[in-house]
């Protein structure tokens, strides 16, 4: 058999204009504007309570819009009732009839649209062939890993040809092993069937894999949109940095601007950087810079950035790569990743090129990068 399942409703694109949600006084989702075009896989990503499952259960039609509108190409969508959407929806528990077989599940919504039996088997057959469970079609859902069973609520999803497929944290409960098969299976059925997709997640390493555009969510608010390589490599503020992979977060202050370059002070260190807002000299900043862009190099390595001797501390062993802890003399930690063999005690210097090494405005959105006041060593001496 031929896969041959087409998502039966195509569209131009589906427009999110100033979209809102509250609940009483608390704004849930503020403002959410987002064009989406046909064959786009979209992630929405964020901590919780960040507003993107509030956005994928508007767009489902889950819940009503305080604000804004949705549009599905020249058609306002967002007083349509859910049923009438037509979406797909896959959920973070799977969702599936414990008493039905997979066939049965597969074929539950169809059967609801009254669709004829012999266009009913045959669609559950391909939707089953997709996901890879032939050999497991009679079986109940119990009978099944939580990597098959998530596979059904796909299935059941895709055999419904639906122009809009909505999944919300679908992998979450399954372990790190099936999580990374199942991103494949993901991604190959959105290629294959051509779907366009919105993902919530709150893994950012999960979403970069999978999507084509990113929006990054805080208190309901976006952050950034863009493509995977634009979050990476050039993140709008510092929440998005945290997120985006810069475990390295620190509070800084501006000593010396020249256009985008930037000198901070990192506690009495300084550092050349790329500035990614305006700045002048005092202003407080908190510079990223990610643990693989911090190089273990030799004594007589230079660097236009960042360069500073410090101490190994702690060591993560992570198969080619090691993780590791670096205190620098100003009592600061660093995280590097790095291919070299170290072990605690170890004396090394570690240098980040500027372009690599980021200045952002310090809007108190990221609240782990430490505390430069006092010294834990002064701590321990007793200072207040």
């Amino acid at each position: 058999m031929t896969n041959t399942v087409t998502p039966a409703k195509q569209f131009g694109e589906l427009r999110l204009d100033g979209v809102g949600r509250s609940f009483g006084e608390a704004n849930a989702l503020t403002d959410l504007s987002l064009t989406i075009q046909q064959g786009e896989f979209i992630a929405l990503l964020g901590p919780s309570g960040c507003g993107k499952s509030t956005a994928l259960n508007c767009l489902a039609g889950l819940l009503p819009l305080t604000h804004g509108s949705i549009w599905q190409d020249d058609k306002r969508i967002d007083m349509t009732r859910p049923e009438r959407r037509g979406f797909g929806m896959v959920f973070q528990n799977y969702a599936l009839f414990p008493h039905m077989s997979v066939r049965k599940n597969v074929a539950f919504g169809l059967e609801m649209r009254k669709t004829p039996s012999a266009e009913i088997k045959e669609r559950v057959a391909e939707a089953i062939e997709l996901v890879h469970l032939e050999d497991q079609a009679a079986k109940l859902p119990g009978q099944l890993s939580g990597g098959q069973q998530q596979r059904v609520a796909i299935a059941r999803a895709v055999v419904l040809r639906p122009p809009l497929v909505l999944m919300d944290e679908p992998l979450s409960n399954l372990d790190a092993k099936l999580r990374l098969e199942m991103r494949t299976q993901i991604r190959r059925l959105h290629q294959a069937l051509n779907l366009t997709t919105v993902y919530v997640t709150h893994d950012q390493e999960e979403a970069l894999s999978l999507a084509d555009r990113l929006v990054v969510l805080r208190l309901g608010r976006v952050q950034q949109i863009g493509t995977p390589r634009e979050l990476y490599s050039r993140p709008a503020n510092a929440f998005v940095a945290d997120f985006m992979g810069y475990r390295n977060l620190l509070k800084s202050t501006i000593s010396a601007v020249d256009g985008t370059r930037v000198v901070v002070d990192v506690s009495g260190l300084s550092v050349n950087a790329t500035a990614m807002s305006g700045f002048s000299v005092g202003d407080a900043c908190i510079v990223g810079v990610r643990p693989d862009d911090l190089k273990v190099v030799g004594p007589g390595a230079t660097s236009d950035g960042l360069i500073v001797d410090g101490t190994v501390e702690v060591v993560e062993y992570q198969g080619r790569e090691i993780v590791s802890e670096v205190r620098l003399p100003n009592r600061l930690t660093v995280t590097v990743r790095t291919e070299e063999d170290l072990h605690p005690g170890m004396r090394i210097r570690v240098a980040a090129e500027a372009g690599r090494t980021l200045a952002f405005a310090d809007d108190n959105t990221v609240t782990r990068v430490p505390d430069l006041g006092v010294s834990p060593e002064a701590v321990a001496a007793g200072a207040p």
